[in-house]
């Protein structure tokens, strides 16, 4: 049963009303505050420039979202068309000792002591989050869409145009580099 209850646009409410949830969804896929801020601002005005397109079937913030989710594609395809290019070949580690190291079913299941095991997460959330910023900008993006924020491949692989064979390679390398990083970061002794 169609609904006769059109929404209406309000962009003098805008800010008010959704630019807290927009960045908040933004930040968590760009992880840039500047960027996201940009992206945000870029929203709005093209909702400005559309709101004749505005067909009211969907809530005022349903449409920004998606208007959002479309600028946020397109800053990751032009990452992808000028960064992508380019391939950098890596040193991947096949000793055995180090192999294997970070497969997840693998992760200790106990740390010791509540606070010591607070204070380690702490620590190491923050090795890891700086050894991902060190990773090039295509890398960290994957690795953040597909193991951090649990995007679904195809999703993944459809919003940055990259086939899934490219997505399970940059995630390998992603890794690799990680996983050197924090070897010399955080398990240093």
């Amino acid at each position: 049963m169609p609904s006769t209850n059109k929404q209406i646009l309000n962009p003098n409410k805008w800010i008010e009303l959704h630019a807290d949830y927009l960045y908040n969804y933004t930040i968590s896929r760009i992880n840039n505050e500047d960027l996201a801020k940009d992206i945000i601002q870029d929203t709005f005005f093209a909702a400005l420039k559309a709101q004749t397109n505005f067909k009211g079937l969907a809530s005022e913030r349903t449409w920004l979202i998606s208007i959002l989710k479309r600028k946020i594609i397109d800053h990751y395809r032009k990452i992808n068309s000028t960064k992508g290019k380019a391939e950098v070949k890596m040193n991947f580690y096949s000793d055995g000792d180090r192999e294997g190291e970070w497969i997840e079913e693998r992760a200790p299941s106990s740390w010791g002591s509540e606070i010591e095991q607070v204070i380690e997460n702490d620590e190491l959330s923050e090795a890891l989050e700086n050894c991902i910023e060190n990773l090039p900008e295509k890398y960290a993006m994957v690795f953040r869409m597909k193991t951090i924020q649990q995007f679904e491949t195809e999703e993944i692989c459809k919003e940055l145009d990259i086939t899934s064979s490219n997505l399970w390679v940059i995630i390998h390398r992603a890794r690799t580099q990680l996983r050197k990083c924090m070897e010399e970061s955080w398990f240093k002794n």
